[in-house]
């Protein structure tokens, strides 16, 4: 089986390249954002969760824009499902990115789901698709905070990320979650013992 890679914060995230709806190929290394590149990925077309989600980011795009925060969505939908997308979405600020490959996805973590037909809206789902992922990429890429989701339910609300990004920005906090399993093993990793639970019997 092929694993799939856990990004660790504070290091360089994998490299990005993909095409754009109505532009050039967009890639990460090129992003020079003041304090974040937010990368969203979502399932495509067929998702009515994504669709509420980009509108939320679309509404709101001037807001992170001051903030400097330059916010994108990725899929691995076609060109065609991703230009239906930013037309049937009204997406006229957000950058659309399509063609994400499974190699890529599984370079930033993200999980993988089948195609089973068609979806709640009658749109026929692709062959595979990924599940949501949030990454908040620093300027020098790497990176901040990642949230990577199984189901495209429960997604972060856009107030919490906004607020967020004002929290990071205001106290230039380093991310935490970076220490690797060695220094956790280590006597003032500050790890308590961990807690044996009863086995309850009958």
């Amino acid at each position: 089986m092929s694993m799939s890679t856990r990004l660790i914060p504070n290091q360089p995230v994998p490299p990005l390249r993909v095409k754009t709806v109505g532009g050039p190929c967009w890639r990460l290394c090129d992003q020079k954002p003041q304090h974040f590149t937010l990368i969203l990925f979502y399932r495509g077309l067929h998702c009515g969760f994504c669709k509420t989600q980009l509108q939320a980011y679309e509404a709101r795009y001037e807001e992170f824009r001051k903030l400097g925060v330059r916010v994108l969505a990725v899929s691995a939908d076609d060109r065609e499902r991703a230009e239906r997308t930013v037309r049937d979405w009204h997406l006229d600020q957000l950058t659309v990115c399509w063609g994400l490959t499974i190699d890529q996805a599984r370079d930033w973590g993200l999980y993988l789901s089948e195609g089973r037909g068609k979806s709640y809206d009658g749109i026929e789902e692709p062959n595979w698709f990924v599940e949501p992922g949030m990454f908040f990429i620093k300027p020098d890429g790497r990176l901040y905070a990642g949230f990577v989701q199984t189901v495209p339910v429960a997604q972060p609300r856009i107030d919490d990320v906004i607020a967020g990004i004002r929290f990071a920005i205001e106290t230039a906090s380093e991310p935490p979650g970076g220490a690797d399993e060695e220094t956790c093993r280590g006597e003032d990793c500050g790890c308590a013992e961990p807690v044996k639970l009863a086995v309850c019997k009958g």
